[in-house]
């Protein structure tokens, strides 16, 4: 196909796939003459992930091209689950500046109540892990505002995770595919997430009603 079909059948405009393309981002076509060229299913796969990453995960040109050279280094789903997974950005509470003992005291606490935690559901995820730090920053903030949740609390909240993952990864079941892979990942982790978040709010507000019309009965 040519760039004009290769742009309506994925929605990026021509510009945008001329400019992917200097970037390194997407391969170049085939030539067919000098200054054509035809562009396969691959492309407008390659495409749909590009737009995946910088439209829904609000990644970068630079941080898009570390995370396709990454899925196309990935030999497994997991490799190409895992570039995307620590390529988007991580949600994070805001971090309080260091070097007081204070602050490097409440850094330690927050890691060991993480480290602790992981420990107990015996989850494999590495101290460098971006999510295992904004887990830590999280739990630091709680604690500086006193609202920090006991550890069986956290486990609770902890396996309610743990079978929403389980279900984000069967979703994704059947694709061996890496870049077919990383192009789902992106829609769970970018997408999915909010909805998600949306229902337990939903989930909230039902709650709420249900007790202000049960106290309104008494």
């Amino acid at each position: 196909m040519k760039i004009s079909e290769l742009s309506r059948r994925t929605g990026v405009p021509v510009a945008s796939i001329k400019y992917f393309l200097r970037q390194g981002l997407l391969p170049a076509g085939r030539a067919t003459a000098a200054t054509i060229a035809e562009y396969g299913e691959q492309h407008a796969q390659r495409l749909r992930l590009i737009k995946a990453l910088t439209t829904l995960g609000g990644l970068s040109i630079a941080a898009t091209r570390d995370v396709l050279g990454a899925v196309d280094q990935a030999h497994t789903s997991a490799g190409a689950l895992g570039a995307v997974s620590y390529a988007l950005p991580v949600p994070v509470a805001a971090q309080r500046a260091a070097g007081h003992a204070e602050e490097a005291e409440a850094d330690a606490t927050a890691a060991a109540e993480v480290a602790d935690l992981l420990a107990a559901l015996d989850w494999q995820a590495p101290g460098t892990s971006p999510h295992v730090q904004g887990l830590t920053a999280a739990l630091k903030e709680l604690r500086r505002l006193d609202a920090q949740y006991a550890p069986g609390e956290l486990a609770s909240y902890a396996r309610l995770a743990e079978s929403v993952a389980r279900l984000d990864l069967e979703r994704a079941a059947g694709l061996d595919d890496p870049v077919a892979l990383a192009e789902r990942a992106v829609i769970v982790f970018a997408i999915c997430a909010p909805v998600f978040e949306l229902l337990r709010r939903l989930a909230q507000e039902d709650q709420v009603r249900r007790r202000v019309a049960d106290g309104g009965a008494e």
